[in-house]
């Protein structure tokens, strides 16, 4: 469906509501016809002085909006403001802080933060396809240390070492794709168990001098050759520069724009900028945002959840 191509444009289109619905609805459902989420029947009546719908078949929760069944269920904020908030961080180069989006949305910051993170697990997305191998495309490998860094610390806790995040990832030359992930560590096991998993037989995978990497090329034929940064960053076509570039925007957005980034949020952040690092060639801003917006649906994040208080008890 025809939409707005600008963020002027999206905050003016959104403001009327029945905008929201026929956004929502051509997003969600291909062919534009509404069914219930918890039948499946596209026997509904949209009640328009409430704003929902009523599914004909007899069973609980008969009532529903288009949020349930999305990452927006449950919450009472609009889609007037939800639909722009997703403009804003799936179009920022560098991302958008909870404190910014508050101000700009008039909700607080505590809903902003909470917002952000549910629009990033619409983001996320997960391949089953391998990488590099059907054509044998070079697919560079690295990996990365999320954490802080001394100079920012007390003069007294500058010398205490602090472990950091790690970040493994893995850019296909050809398709311009990349994957990246928090890993538990760098030994050779859990390196090679990603490569073996996301890259597919007879690719040419490039690394640095890590021995993690060590013996790669006895599995699945591949073709691994290394560059060693200590006397060169570039040996032909061999370089990790392209999986570095994405390194410098991750640590871009996490230093200039989050600042402050707890371990166990890490991977969101991660799958936030690895979407718009993906979409950055064949996508512009309207077609980025209806990517996102086709993504919401099945889609969960309580906030138990993302505070990680899911299974504790009330004392």
């Amino acid at each position: 469906m025809e939409g707005p191509k600008t963020l002027l444009e999206a905050i003016q289109y959104f403001s009327d509501r029945e905008n929201c619905r026929q956004f929502m609805i051509a997003g969600r459902w291909a062919d534009g016809i509404v069914r219930c989420p918890m039948c499946g029947s596209d026997k509904v009546i949209y009640m328009e002085k409430s704003g929902l719908y009523n599914c004909r078949t007899k069973h609980p929760r008969q009532k529903f909006s288009l949020k349930v069944g999305t990452v927006f269920e449950d919450s009472p904020i609009g889609l007037d403001k939800w639909l722009p908030a997703m403009w804003l961080l799936s179009n920022s180069r560098n991302g958008i802080s909870s404190y910014e989006l508050s101000r700009s949305l008039g909700v607080t910051q505590k809903s902003a933060w909470f917002m952000l993170h549910r629009i990033r697990l619409a983001m996320k997305e997960e391949s089953k396809l391998t990488m590099g191998g059907r054509w044998q495309n070079p697919v560079e490998v690295d990996e990365t240390f999320i954490g802080g860094k001394a100079k920012n610390k007390h003069l007294s806790k500058r010398k205490q070492l602090e472990p950091k995040t790690i970040v493994m990832g893995m850019l296909d030359r050809e398709s311009r794709q990349i994957r990246a992930k928090v890993i538990p560590d760098v030994t050779r096991t859990t390196l090679q168990n990603e490569i073996l998993n996301n890259i597919g037989f007879n690719a040419h995978v490039y690394t640095d001098g890590n021995t993690g990497y060590d013996r790669l090329s006895e599995f699945k034929n591949f073709t691994h050759k290394t560059v060693n940064h200590i006397n060169e960053y570039v040996n032909g076509r061999v370089h990790t520069q392209g999986i570095e570039n994405f390194w410098s925007l991750l640590k871009r957005g996490l230093n200039g724009t989050y600042v402050a980034v707890e371990p166990f949020h890490l991977d969101a952040y991660v799958d936030e900028q690895v979407f718009r690092f993906n979409t950055r060639h064949k996508h512009n801003d309207a077609t980025r945002f209806a990517k996102v917006l086709s993504q919401v649906a099945g889609k969960r994040l309580t906030y138990k959840e993302v505070t990680g208080k899911v299974g504790q008890t009330a004392f």
